[in-house]
Parts: structure tokens; sequence; C-alpha cells
């Protein structure tokens, strides 16, 4: 499916239904570091990493405390079934999580409580959900997915506190990118069929500049990359896919 050409969604709303239908039929495997969002396993603790030294220079926390976020809000926009909600929530973060499937939700609140965390998560469109004064705003490999590009980093800047942090993640769109994460990753069974749209991934200019329209600027951008040596790690190469910190202009 050409998710690109799909979208129908009303006029003003950031879900792609479509896009959150093909979420939602994968909420049951989330968890599953060996089912269909095995590769999102993978790339959690490379993600986390950036996260933690982010947190860590932006507030001045220790780096040696098991818990930079205490007292702290954190929001993670397209949440999933929770891979990120939950490090948040153990790093001492009052934790919302927002996502476009409902059985994604379901899944992350059982999952959750499993592990005797309190989370807060929610299903529907960001800018309906009245979210603000959050310490720590993170969407990742999110905004690829999503039907008005603009408005989304509208709803995560409007949801971000006076000197709170952003964090985002994105797959870039180059020639690497098409041979790797889609046409090699999907015809591999790596990835479920129909997961990315090429011609949706975000150029770290192109993100720069949606970040600008809706009144952030964003840090350094820092690429996941991979080698059969390192396996997924942080690198300077951006080809691939990238994670970058936003805060407001």
């Amino acid at each position: 499916m050409d998710n690109a050409t799909a979208t129908i969604a009303p006029s003003g709303a950031t879900i792609d239904p479509r896009e959150a239908a093909h979420f939602g039929t994968l909420a049951a495997e989330w968890w599953d570091p060996e089912g269909s969002s095995a590769m999102l396993h993978k790339l959690n603790p490379v993600r986390l990493g950036f996260i933690r030294t982010a947190i860590d220079t932006h507030f001045g926390t220790d780096t040696r405390s098991l818990r930079p976020l205490q007292g702290r809000r954190a929001l993670d926009a397209g949440c999933g079934a929770g891979l990120l909600c939950e490090p948040l929530a153990r790093m001492g973060a009052a934790v919302t999580g927002v996502d476009a499937a409902p059985e994604n939700i379901t899944a992350a609140r059982a999952h959750a409580i499993a592990m005797g965390l309190d989370i807060d998560y929610r299903a529907g469109e960001l800018g309906a959900l009245s979210l603000c004064a959050f310490d720590l705003v993170c969407s990742l490999e999110v905004i690829e997915h999503v039907a008005d590009k603009p408005a989304f980093l509208r709803h995560l800047a409007g949801a971000l506190a006076p000197g709170g942090l952003m964090i985002l993640s994105c797959p870039n769109r180059t020639a690497r990118s098409r041979l790797l994460l889609v046409e090699a990753a999907e015809r591999l069974g790596k990835v479920p069929r129909g997961t990315h749209a090429w011609d949706q991934f975000v150029t770290p200019a192109e993100l720069t500049d949606l970040a600008a329209g809706a009144g952030l600027r964003v840090g350094e951008p820092r690429g996941i990359a991979w080698s059969p040596v390192q396996g997924l790690h942080l690198s300077e190469d951006l080809a691939l896919n990238y994670i970058v910190t936003a805060t407001r202009a």
C-alpha cells in the first residue's frame, strides 16, 4: 500500500486513519522482541542512550542518577504500546502516552499494569487532548506517519513547558533509506509490509523548517546507523535515521 497517496484524513487532522489502523493491527505483538516490532526493540536502547544524555545536558541532572526525571512530566506522542513510556516512568517521570490507535493504548495499559507502572495513556488526536506544560516531549518514528506535519509540530510545541526539552526522530529521505528501510526491510520481513512510505520521510533540513514554523529550534542531529560490527548505533551518518533535540526558540 502506498501510504502517501492513501491518506484519507479530515481537514486539520494529524491522524491518518489508515496508518492508525495499520499499527493497531500490530498491538498484540508490540512487546514481543521477536515479533512485528522487533526492530523497535533493537532501536530502543540506542534512542534511550541519546535521550538520557540529552536529559542530563539540558536539565543538569546527575549522570549517575537512576531517576533523572524525578518530579518532571513527560509526554510520548505516538507512543505505540509504551516501549518508550515505561523507561521514562522508571526514570522518575509522570508519563503521559498518546497514540492514534486505541488498540495500542489498550496493550500499553495492560503492560504497564503488569509492570507495576502508573502511566496515563490516551488515544486520539494530540491537539484535541488539551495537553500542556510537559518538561519532556518525545515523538520518535512518528512524524513520517502523520497526515499534517506542520500541525503535528505545532501540537508538540504547544505541549512543551517553558524551558522544556523535545526529542524527535525520523527516517531520512535518502536513496539508502529507500533501499534498506523500505524495500529490503519489508521484503525480508524485518518490518511489516506497509509500515513505511518513503516519500513521507522527513530530511533534517525539512524537520528544521517544520520546527521553526512551530516556534522551535532544533539541535545538531545524530544519525542512527547500522553496521555488522556495531549493529544499530549513534553515528554522524544521517543517511538512514536521525534523532535530534528541540527547544522553544
